[in-house]
């Protein structure tokens, strides 16, 4: 990253993926043949500073190959692409939500990306709100991230040892987060879920989780559930192949709901080895917690003497250097982190305590191990992106998150449509329900029917928007004003089809 001042003048890009760029109110025009320039204001307050970043053709068209500028046709190629997967890939996707069910069409295939722009199989251009579900916070190939792949991996794709890398991230984490005082590197969110409820259940000697409605932790069999007859019933599976037993072992409570919470720490707090929770929702779309709804958790843990767990995979390094926890200034016992750690490479951990950090082995009975964590490539992309957020960039990711609420509210205010825009730092929902959307059973509510034609909308006007109302969508640093301008523009035309 570089910074770049330009006095009375600054660069802009005048098609972020043609090379052209423009110099002030466009004076001088001229073409970047060999390298690719994207410009971000950093703050309101600094207008004539730029993050500029460059790499060396990041998108690397052949001379026959066309970008299409949307409205685009129908994507015959990714449907044929589609069809073919259908044949190998179990419903054609290797993770349902990209299967795009939820908005009743066929998903759009990708062949590469770049900043805040993504290229559809069949040169369809399309601005990306999707985020790779999150980790791509610093926009698609950073240079600076793709360099610090490159180096790696000229070094070694995997060794199985241990690498000066892993003390380093580690060492970064705990910088960033100082509720953790150990931390063990793994390569998915699932597995840091997993890993940090088997260390809980060791450490406490008890069975019981309690999660919360709505929240989704990875597909580990025990919280794949949801709530039954009652709030201190046990759960049932919410998945065909995960056992009664397991499920068994699982409590679920409506999020936001500190009552239902209490009544079951009284009744049943010292069977409770740990409560599990994501401190900003983000899978039911984008929920915040209520005030006062995290603190009692860990109080209430605290006092019984079970474990608080923040799965922030998805708001770690998110929502601010120290995720929701700095944002919330909050301390659990234990974290769950992923997704923006691994710059878009598979790579998640788990920390907390020393405490109870310390019943993992090798050091404790609580055994978890992996082939590839702490792989050396996945840690030279983290720690690179993790170098690139800085506070500036937070300040920009709230600026943007900003300018878009305020714009995607006020389309849905001129059209008439009930709704509401839920946004935490940079990321959000547009739910089509006239809100405020506090719990599960409230989601559920939302016109699920309009958001799948908002989405088509969306979609043709060149706005890639997560495909299914209960998924957050997340903006990258990599966004700009006239990104931001144009999705505006793109869901007000959409919402008149509605």
């Amino acid at each position: 990253m570089i910074w770049g001042e330009q006095g009375h003048e600054e660069w802009e890009l005048a098609n972020p993926m043609s090379g052209i760029f423009r110099m002030g109110q466009g004076t001088r025009e001229g073409r970047c043949q060999s390298r690719m320039m994207s410009v971000v204001e950093t703050s309101q307050a600094a207008s004539s500073k730029r993050f500029i970043s460059a790499s060396k053709d990041p998108l690397r068209y052949r001379p026959s190959e066309t970008i299409r500028l949307y409205p685009a046709p129908m994507d015959t190629v990714s449907k044929e692409l589609f069809e073919r997967a259908r044949m190998s890939i179990p419903g054609g996707v290797n993770s349902p939500v990209r299967a795009f069910r939820a908005v009743g069409g066929i998903p759009i295939f990708i062949q590469q990306a770049h900043g805040s722009r993504i290229l559809g199989a069949d040169g369809t251009e399309y601005i990306d709100y999707v985020c790779t579900w999150g980790p791509s916070i610093v926009g698609h190939a950073h240079p600076t991230v793709v360099r610090a792949v490159q180096e790696a991996a000229t070094r070694g794709l995997s060794f199985g040892a241990p690498t000066k890398a892993e003390v380093v991230f580690a060492e970064q984490v705990r910088v960033r987060y100082p509720s953790i005082d150990r931390v063990r590197c793994v390569s998915s969110g699932t597995e840091a879920t997993m890993s940090a409820l088997r260390a809980a259940r060791g450490f406490t000697g008890r069975d019981l989780i309690i999660k919360f409605e709505g929240c989704y932790h990875g597909h580990v069999d025990s919280l794949l559930v949801k709530a039954g007859s009652g709030l201190t019933t046990l759960a049932t599976p919410d998945s065909a192949g995960v056992p009664e037993a397991m499920a068994a072992t699982t409590l679920s409570l409506p999020y936001n709901d500190l009552e239902s919470l209490e009544k079951v720490f009284a009744e049943r707090g010292d069977a409770i080895a740990a409560v599990i929770v994501e401190p900003v929702a983000g899978n039911m779309g984008c929920i915040p917690p209520k005030e006062g709804f995290l603190a009692a958790i860990l109080s209430l843990c605290s006092k019984a003497g079970a474990v608080s767990i923040f799965d922030e995979v998805m708001t770690g390094c998110r929502l601010a250097p120290g995720g929701a926890q700095e944002r919330y200034r909050l301390r659990p016992d234990m974290t769950c982190l992923g997704k923006v750690i691994g710059g878009g490479l598979p790579l998640a951990a788990y920390g907390g305590k020393a405490s109870i950090m310390s019943v993992i082995a090798p050091e404790g009975k609580v055994y978890q191990a992996g082939t590839l964590s702490g792989n050396p490539v996945a840690l030279a992309a983290g720690l690179a992106t993790l170098e690139l957020m800085d506070d500036l960039a937070y300040d920009r990711l709230e600026y943007l998150g900003d300018l878009l609420e305020r714009g995607l509210r006020s389309a849905l205010a001129d059209r008439g449509i009930p709704g509401c825009v839920q946004r935490v730092g940079s990321m959000l929902t547009l739910f089509f329900h006239p809100g405020p959307v506090e719990r599960w059973d409230q989601a559920v509510q939302a016109d699920t029917k309009r958001f799948a034609k908002w989405h088509a909308g969306m979609l043709s006007r060149g706005v890639y928007w997560p495909p299914s109302q209960f998924e957050a969508a997340f903006l990258s640093v990599a966004h700009s004003e006239a990104d931001i301008e144009s999705t505006i523009k793109a869901a007000r035309d959409a919402m008149e089809k509605l």
